[in-house]
């Protein structure tokens, strides 16, 4: 009795160590290493964890999300480069170009954004830019564009040869937001491989199967940078986090408490908008979009949608008459305004009629089989 008493005890003892350990892992995943952190839905732009979100600091290779975009929206990805001195000279990451080579711009994006390379950061923006110092007036001009108030680019590939060249993460979280609007940003961003260079981004091409893209940096100054996009059923998250030591399960960790915490719920159908109580607008007023937000199960009761439409003009005698858009569906989250949706006036559809020869004409056209499309 006394030896099995003992191997209870011993198993007790190795099962409290076990939950022990269990519990300080959880606590560990339950922290992110960066110094500032953002998730965001992707469609609505919703922050759903934030840590020194606003603070700017370095941020390395990540810098070429705005090099990328810039490129892909210049219309020139078909367009050759020739390589120049001063890109095949700079320091760090480099896809190996030669002076003098000419290589297709779309080439030169895919090589910055799999394997970060600094040559082709400098010869994209030689092209596109005309110069260097040309194409990071273009960066500021699209930041500012996009609503980055807390960046400034000195450089299209993020290394530390400037002192002012800077950002947030709820600014890249912008800056990436409106790059994934772009399929052909979305196509490159989510390319595991492409004529012999692999991603480096190991969340896209190993660790984690709902990722989608994203761009990887570092620098001796800037620590470890990481932004990636994932996708899981509807819901479509990014995530940024600057000065990170455990960037990669950082972003598995956001991701997934966002998966776990959040569905995208449809708050406004896109259907005829029967509250309007208006009997000038009684069944002729309509939403052509619908829209979904993102939330807990303890949110989804916290919408509120106020209907603002224009007051009937005494000029509407025919239908023709009414505007096309006579209002806006206002959404409110927790009391506040999130999302205006136009309202549409439905016009009567008059068919044309038809003169006797148009008639016969298609008459003519039945009987012997002839179509549309000849």
């Amino acid at each position: 009795m006394k030896v099995v008493f003992k191997l209870m005890i011993t198993f007790s003892l190795i099962v409290s160590m076990f939950a022990i350990m269990n519990s300080k892992q959880v606590d560990a995943a339950e922290s992110v290493s960066a110094h500032g952190a953002i998730l965001i839905e992707q469609q609505t732009g919703r922050v759903l964890y934030e840590k020194n979100a606003h603070e700017p600091q370095r941020i390395a290779s990540i810098t070429k999300i705005m090099t990328a975009i810039l490129a892909i929206e210049s219309g020139k990805l078909e367009e050759m480069v020739k390589i120049s001195e001063k890109a095949v000279k700079v320091e760090g990451s480099s896809i190996y170009l030669t002076q003098g080579e000419k290589v297709k711009l779309e080439d030169l994006v895919y090589g910055l954004m799999l394997r970060s390379g600094n040559d082709a950061a400098n010869a994209i923006a030689e092209h596109v830019g005309g110069s260097v110092e040309g194409f990071v007036f273009l960066m500021n001009e699209k930041a500012k564009e996009l609503g980055m108030k807390n960046t400034i680019f000195s450089n299209p590939h993020g290394l530390d040869d400037h002192e002012d060249h800077y950002s947030t993460p709820y600014d890249m979280a912008l800056l990436t937001r409106y790059a994934m609007m772009n399929e052909t940003y979305q196509k490159i961003s989510g390319t595991k491989s492409y004529k012999g260079w692999k991603n480096k981004n190991r969340l896209l091409t190993e660790l984690y199967d709902h990722c989608t893209g994203g761009k990887t940096g570092f620098t001796k100054r800037a620590k470890r940078t990481l932004v990636t996009t994932a996708t899981k059923g509807d819901l479509h998250l990014i995530a940024v986090t600057l000065n990170a030591p455990d960037d990669w399960n950082d972003h598995i960790y956001l991701f997934e408490q966002g998966f776990k915490n959040y569905d995208m719920v449809e708050v406004v159908r896109a259907s005829k908008a029967k509250i309007i109580k208006d009997s000038f607008y009684k069944n002729k007023v309509f939403l052509k979009t619908s829209f979904k937000y993102p939330v807990t199960k303890k949110e989804e009761d916290l919408f509120k949608i106020n209907y603002k439409v224009l007051k009937p003009n005494k000029d509407w005698t025919k239908d023709e008459d009414v505007p096309n858009v006579i209002g806006v569906a206002v959404v409110y989250f927790k009391e506040k305004p999130i999302k205006e949706i136009p309202l549409f006036f439905k016009h009567e559809q008059k068919e044309e009629k038809k003169s006797f020869f148009d008639f016969f004409k298609s008459l003519f056209s039945s009987v012997i089989g002839v179509t549309h499309d000849g």
